[in-house]
């Protein structure tokens, strides 16, 4: 069986998180303000998050890469 993945959407504040793994984290900034990276302390990519979901259908695509800190 493969692993769970997390998705939860609060339609009120219009944010959208999608988390892989469920560890101790912080969020991070992305080159995109909407879009906040979890990493655990490593760097190691947790999940993601996105600020204003609904706003993003009048904009270019969205398309974001998520990559590992490097030390």
């Amino acid at each position: 069986m493969g692993e769970e993945i997390k998705v939860w959407y609060d339609k009120e504040a219009d944010y959208l998180e999608v988390l892989f793994y469920r560890k101790a984290g912080y969020f991070r900034e992305t080159e995109n303000d909407a879009v906040m990276e979890k990493v655990d302390e490593e760097g190691n990519i947790l999940g993601f998050s996105i600020l204003k979901v609904s706003s993003l259908s009048a904009r270019q695509p969205l398309s974001i890469s998520l990559k590992k800190q490097i030390a």
